[in-house]
């Protein structure tokens, strides 16, 4: 059905006998009415024209506003017939009450993407941002409104990232927390009303699976440590990630940062990029033979132990991060070809390093040395971590009830 608006006086006086000026909003015959807050006398409307007449003392300044007032209403029943044909008269008033709900979710996703590049959180900026444009990608739609995105929508998102993407359950949800954030954000910003919100109770609950972590056993280790015939990369490779799991796991974007200056005294002293602390760790012997293979190629106490950033822009954090991303997945296809010639069945990356710590420290040093070595703020997440390594109670709880 056709849909008009205008603006009239509406013939319902105040208590000063002043008229409010509205914007009429028909639609299916059906009227709303959206007060503009300004009230005047009937003698100063004129009904033909539908403006203020000049015998007003702000005439000039009432039709200017009407002017855009009407001018805003077309455009947004305009943008909403574009999207819905079932839209009510209610709702286009709605709409035209509050322009900022016609806000995109890309629009919201770009400022909340700005803010994570101003705190210079570029790991989680490009992890995001990816995530991003998957939806928008799902949706086939760069301007789809909050209002749009409902229980029935994110279901079907959530079998559209495990069907067609292949993304394992952890990766979804990780997708969902994104969205989470920036709807908070549309909330907070006025854009959507929390009524609206699809998660929580009864709607999209986001809860983290367990997941598993296997690290190496020390035979597995020392297959890796004795191997013979690998080539240049897998020599490289190979150091890497000894130094990561001789020196408690530590996380390779940190690996590839340490330079010869950040060891002295017999210890490494570093700062961790994830959260800022610093860590000081004494040298394993087994971490020597490293050191000596590329002690030939250091010009200065203030060049990186290892290659990779040598050639990177320092006052850049996103070069950086390039580079490192580049080096993590060239680690990771040699540890692969490693993997192969040491005979384990195990998956091996650079990450696996940690693991392969936790794994062989078990529950022989005491949880509070392990918080410290692993950094963890709070003793908790030690614990937590370590647990998908012990499992010495298990098994002999298990032995004790089976074996009779």
């Amino acid at each position: 059905m056709a849909s008009s608006i205008k603006v009239i006086l509406r013939k319902k006086a105040n208590k000063q006998g002043l008229y409010p000026l509205v914007v009429r909003i028909i639609k299916d015959r059906k009227p709303s009415y959206y007060y503009v807050g300004h009230y005047i006398d009937i003698k100063h409307w004129d009904e033909d024209q539908n403006k203020v007449r000049k015998s007003h003392p702000n005439a000039t300044r009432l039709n200017n506003m009407i002017a855009q007032k009407l001018a805003e209403a077309n455009k947004t029943l305009l943008d909403l017939q574009g999207a819905h044909n079932d839209i009510s008269s209610k709702q286009i008033k709605k709409e035209i009450k509050n322009p900022l709900s016609r806000t995109s979710f890309n629009e919201v996703a770009r400022t909340y993407l700005n803010g994570l590049e101003n705190d210079k959180k570029y790991t989680r900026f490009s992890s995001d941002k990816s995530r991003i444009n998957h939806f928008i990608e799902f949706a086939e739609n760069d301007s789809i409104l909050f209002s749009e995105i409902d229980v029935a929508m994110l279901k079907r998102y959530m079998s559209y990232l495990k069907v067609k993407r292949g993304n394992s359950q952890r990766s979804i949800i990780n997708s969902l927390v994104v969205i989470r954030t920036i709807y908070n954000q549309a909330i907070s910003l006025g854009v959507v009303e929390r009524k609206h919100y699809p998660f929580g109770r009864n709607k999209i609950k986001i809860k983290y699976p367990e997941t598993e972590k296997i690290g190496l056993n020390i035979n597995e280790v020392r297959a890796i440590e004795q191997l013979a015939e690998l080539t240049p990369q897998e020599i490289h490779t190979r150091n890497v990630w000894l130094f990561s799991f001789y020196l408690a796991g530590i996380r390779v974007a940190d690996v590839l940062k340490i330079k010869w200056s950040d060891i002295y005294d017999g210890r490494l002293h570093y700062r961790m990029n994830k959260n800022d602390k610093l860590l000081s760790l004494k040298l394993p012997e087994k971490v020597m033979p490293i050191l000596d293979y590329y002690d030939w190629d250091k010009e200065s106490r203030d060049d990186f132990i290892f290659p990779e950033l040598k050639h990177a822009n320092l006052n850049s954090e996103k070069d950086i991060l390039a580079k490192t991303k580049t080096a993590n997945k060239k680690f990771n296809k040699y540890l692969e070809s490693i993997r192969g010639k040491a005979d384990i069945s195990k998956k091996i990356t650079m990450h696996i390093a940690r693991h392969t710590f936790g794994n062989i420290s078990g529950d022989s040093i005491p949880i509070q040395i392990l918080q410290k070595l692993y950094r963890h703020s709070s003793i908790t997440t030690t614990i937590n971590y370590q647990s998908n390594f012990t499992h010495k109670d298990e098994d002999e709880a298990l032995d004790k009830v089976i074996n009779f």
